[in-house]
């Protein structure tokens, strides 16, 4: 598994110097940390996990976002998504796991699953400044996360600013 801290930094629970300046410039978190070591753990029980690339999480009021790399979404979800189910109960938290690279489009479609997106808009704004709407069929209670906690997951790992909507029944 990659990481952005090495492999022995974070099995040993000593940092070295490079890894040291990461955590104080605030580039990786203690969260990060916690992940990265709870992963390497798992690694031994789950091979799928040893060619995945873990960037790094946010905890967000109960929930943890794990930011993996392109493509190892569906290594995760492997097993019947014991992976998920095993990290959630060590950690006592929601699990996302979510795609830092390839396209928004792809991004906010792992971020609402399991509801469908209808539409997706960017709107630009008289400041320069771009939004993205994402409308959805339904109602706002069957979306896997609070609305405010979507909106700071694509704010915080891809830079997005959100407004959600909803279509409406006819």
């Amino acid at each position: 598994m990659k990481t952005p801290l090495c492999n022995f930094c974070i099995k040993s629970g000593i940092l070295c110097q490079k890894c040291q300046t990461k955590v104080k410039s605030g580039q990786i978190s203690e969260t990060d940390i916690s992940i990265a070591k709870l992963l390497l753990q798992l690694e031994e029980k789950y091979s799928s996990l040893q060619r995945v690339r873990f960037n790094n999480a946010y905890d967000l009021n109960g929930i943890l976002a794990i930011v993996v790399g392109r493509g190892d979404l569906r290594k995760f979800l492997a097993d019947s998504g014991k992976i998920v189910k095993n990290i959630s109960y060590k950690m006592g938290k929601k699990i996302r796991i979510l795609e830092k690279e390839g396209s928004s489009r792809k991004f906010l479609e792992d971020l609402f699953s399991p509801v469908p997106i209808t539409a997706i808009n960017k709107i630009w704004l008289p400041d320069g400044s771009e939004v993205t709407r994402v409308i959805l069929p339904g109602r706002p209670r069957r979306l896997p996360l609070k609305i405010a906690n979507m909106k700071e997951l694509a704010k915080r790992i891809k830079g997005i600013t959100l407004r959600i909507a909803f279509e409406r029944a006819r």
